[in-house]
């Protein structure tokens, strides 16, 4: 039983790797990562950075997704 589960992780995580840059592609491509990540960077000016302009938040928020991208790991 235990071979097998090692033999399926095995086999999963080979074919995972196998789709990872097509994955990161497709992701980067969603217009849904783009807004989810937004709110995070939103989320993350209000919590970290004193800035009191709803304005400058918004536009901090947008400099640091520039900053940043979706890539497979070790890519």
């Amino acid at each position: 039983m235990t071979n097998s589960l090692n033999r399926h992780d095995e086999a999963i995580r080979l074919l995972a790797k196998g789709f990872a840059d097509n994955f990161a592609e497709d992701v980067a491509g969603d217009e849904r990562i783009h807004e989810l990540m937004m709110t995070l960077a939103e989320e993350f000016v209000e919590r970290n950075i004193p800035i009191v302009s709803e304005e400058s938040q918004i536009d901090m928020a947008a400099e640091l997704i520039m900053n940043i991208t979706v890539t497979k790991v070790g890519g």
